[in-house]
């Protein structure tokens, strides 16, 4: 009995001898909130309880100008994040600015990772004009077309499954928006039509669907795109003279006129899906609902899309340790290769392992507008594009006088030609 005491009390202290296992910290800041912040949350979590190694230390905030304010002057003093989340339509400012440390193969193969493992648009926008890559996309998230099927019960838009379906033209869908209103939908179409945001998402989707370009080789609308444009523009201010679509509506009552039954349409990103599965599942939503890739309404399958991705700021003039860039690269890879739960939030995985899964393949409604990935257009490659920028403002500043019977189309066309031409020049 002795000597087992003894035995115990020996291994006790050699054990309390051990230097402790050392843990590397990640500095992380991201701006997930809402829904898409409690599924990043949960991912982090079990992240940090399967690598006792590593610690993420994260951060949540809003996203947009303030967020990359934020890190674009940290990154300057050298105060910033390992890793931050960002938006790929972001990228081109990001370099403008030097803020974003290029992303090598060799740090790809110690997550576990290549670029043959992403769809090839999401990694074209993730890398500058010689193919270097700035950001690992995590997903793609585009506009998508939620509809109502009760206003579309017993017409030709809704199959034997209760999809929809015989929307192929423009034509086609105003035809349905008129069907829809003659059925009792207040606003056929809702989207937001009183902020930039929505407002760019429905005009890029229009421009690029006639092969639209906005800025070419520095030029703003050069050509016949402006025509494209103008074209767009119409389209929209059509939709508002019909009163298909809501008056001045922020995005969160473009968003309430279609949980509440009134839309039977309602053009917004993937990433309202939960909003609208949640609903349903407590009892809150008083009709069935579905969701679809936005038809091609021209001439081309296109329709406008981004990428929340994981990027590596720069640290003032200091490099990222050895260490600690193995540790960043290791989340990464983790956090793709459990993107399936990120699926959840609506989006489509980017990493092509995931994406072709049969997991994913089921999973409904995702499964249902998966094909977007191959249709995605990012806005234009320039420091003037991209979420909250001034394309963004020109959207709110001259498209929505426009669509509201304020300005004709040609005239908002000019103005956005000349504002953003005068940011390039």
């Amino acid at each position: 009995m002795k000597r087992l005491t003894s035995l115990v009390l020996a291994t006790a202290t050699f054990a309390a001898a051990l230097p402790a296992m050392a843990q590397t910290e990640v500095v992380w800041w991201d701006f997930f909130v809402g829904g898409d912040g409690q599924r990043m949350k949960a991912l982090i979590s079990q992240f940090n309880e399967e690598h006792p190694d590593i610690n993420i230390d994260a951060t949540s905030s809003e996203w947009g100008v303030p967020f990359y304010t934020k890190v674009r002057t940290a990154a300057a003093v050298g105060q910033g994040p390992d890793i931050v989340s960002y938006h790929l339509s972001r990228v081109p400012l990001a370099l403008s600015e030097g803020i974003l440390t290029p992303i090598s193969d060799s740090d790809l193969a110690q997550a576990g990772l290549s670029r043959d493992d992403f769809f090839e648009r999401s990694v074209s926008a993730a890398s500058d004009d010689q193919g270097t890559l700035y950001a690992v996309p995590f997903d793609i998230h585009s506009i998508i077309l939620y509809y109502n099927k009760r206003y579309f019960e017993g017409t030709e838009y809704l199959d034997e499954d209760g999809k929809l379906t015989g929307i192929d033209s423009l034509d086609d869908l105003n035809a349905a928006l008129a069907v829809a209103k003659a059925n009792g939908s207040e606003t056929p179409l809702s989207y937001q039509t009183g902020g930039p945001g929505g407002i760019w998402r429905v005009f890029y989707t229009l421009l690029s669907q006639q092969g639209g370009e906005l800025i070419v080789d520095g030029e703003v609308l050069p050509g016949d795109n402006f025509d494209k444009a103008v074209r767009a523009i119409s389209i929209m201010q059509n939709w508002g003279n019909e009163q298909y679509q809501p008056e001045h509506a922020e995005y969160e009552a473009s968003v309430a006129l279609f949980t509440s039954g009134r839309s039977a349409m309602f053009l917004n990103g993937v990433w309202e899906v939960p909003t609208l599965v949640d609903m349903q599942e407590a009892g809150n939503l008083g009709f069935e609902w579905g969701a679809a890739t936005v038809p091609t309404l021209l001439e081309e399958d296109a329709v406008w899309a981004d990428s929340h991705a994981f990027a590596i700021p720069v640290q003032g003039d200091e490099p990222m340790s050895d260490d600690k860039r193995s540790a960043v690269m290791t989340v990464i890879g983790w956090m793709e290769s459990h993107s399936l739960d990120w699926a959840a939030a609506g989006h489509i995985p980017a990493y092509l392992p995931v994406a072709e899964s049969d997991a994913f393949t089921e999973m409904e409604p995702n499964a249902t507008y998966a094909s977007l990935a191959d249709e995605a257009v990012y806005d234009p490659r320039s420091p003037i594009a991209g979420v909250a920028s001034p394309v963004y403002d020109t959207a709110l500043n001259v498209i929505a006088p426009a669509i509201h019977g304020f300005l004709d189309p040609e005239q908002a066309a000019e103005h956005m030609q000349q504002e953003l031409q005068a940011l390039m020049d």
